[in-house]
């Protein structure tokens, strides 16, 4: 069955059911339980009944789980929600997929499989390796739309991948953290929960930890078992159309691959197979723009040039294509409040 029925399509939207709803939304309703709230209410909005969720075949839409989200915030409030939801989400309990990650054999098949796994295990945000010659970078970006829930969707996701790693290593990582949003009042819960390490207001979402814990063995692990789950949980996926990629990752992919040539609306609208109108359109039902895309990826790209391959700032902005040095620095300040001159070579 394709993703929200009817014919495949090269990718798919916020509005496709594809989302288990027995697996991490019924987390986040069983947290909220926990504190009182009545599921009615928690489900407010979301065309969803908790009967259908128990009954354990309920697919919902990325739209239907955000705002789901947004009801769980409102009514339980507290600085830890996202925190102890993300606590739950990694290996988790979603079947072959969390099998494959808990039979792991190191932290690079770990997040090999989180990534080639990302529609079961982490649906609402795109999770992509970088890797060089120091660090694995781990990088979060938005799939469907989040919004103003990107904060939330962040504090979860790091959670979860950390806590993922100090069970399934033995003991924790050193991750640090960048995240672009602005440091909240709770900053005691990103160390609790994270670590100390952590910087906000930054240009990408992302976690980084030095290469030498990449391939160093996890206790427990099975090779075997971890194959025979991951090949069990690409072919569901594969019979489900849920390898498509969503329309930003689409997206992402296709300016990722042409920033270096001339790139508007209109084009990026063609390779799609949409006017730009429509383009336009959706872009906005996914709260974001054609402006916005574009700025993350070459942001991606800059700062993976300055920091990994050491490029200056004038190789930088000749790869990127900008012939006027200045044009590019005002540029480089509006992707990401920074001049290329204030670009930090490390998290300290």
């Amino acid at each position: 069955m394709s993703i929200g029925g009817g014919r495949p399509r090269a990718w798919y939207e916020r509005e496709a059911r594809f989302i288990s709803a027995h697996y991490q939304p019924a987390s986040l309703i069983d947290q909220a339980l926990a504190r009182g709230l009545e599921s009615h209410r928690v489900l407010r909005g979301t065309g969803l009944f908790y009967q259908d969720i128990l009954g354990g075949r309920q697919l919902i839409s990325a739209e239907q789980f955000l705002r789901l989200i947004d009801n769980v915030r409102q009514l339980q409030g507290g600085d830890d929600c996202s925190f102890l939801f993300g606590q739950q989400l990694l290996p988790g309990h979603y079947g072959h997929a969390s099998h494959a990650l808990r039979h792991a054999q190191n932290l690079h098949q770990a997040l090999e499989r989180l990534v080639l796994l990302r529609r079961r295990l982490t649906p609402l945000l795109t999770p992509r390796i970088r890797l060089d010659d120091r660090f694995v970078y781990l990088h979060w970006f938005d799939s469907c739309g989040a919004g103003g829930r990107e904060v939330f969707l962040m504090e979860a996701s790091m959670t979860a991948v950390t806590a993922m790693c100090r069970w399934l290593s033995g003991g924790p990582l050193p991750w640090q953290y960048q995240l672009r949003h602005q440091q909240p009042g709770y900053i005691e819960q990103y160390w609790v929960h994270l670590s100390e390490e952590v910087r906000f207001g930054c240009p990408q979402n992302l976690m980084r930890l030095p290469r030498e814990y990449l391939v160093k063995p996890w206790p427990h692990a099975s090779q075997t078992v971890g194959q025979v789950a991951e090949q069990a949980s690409l072919d569901e996926l594969a019979g489900a159309n849920e390898m498509v990629p969503s329309l930003l990752e689409a997206l992402f992919d296709y300016i990722h691959k042409h920033v270096r040539q001339p790139l508007g609306l209109e084009r990026l609208a063609e390779a799609q197979g949409m006017s730009a109108a429509t383009l336009k359109r959706k872009l906005k039902l996914h709260e974001t723009n054609f402006q916005q895309q574009l700025d993350q990826v070459r942001t991606y790209v800059a700062l993976d040039l300055y920091l990994s391959k050491g490029f200056s700032s004038d190789e930088v902005a000749a790869y990127l294509n900008f012939n006027d040095k200045a044009n590019f620095r005002r540029s480089f300040k509006r992707w990401t409040g920074l001049l290329p001159s204030e670009v930090p070579g490390r998290l300290a």
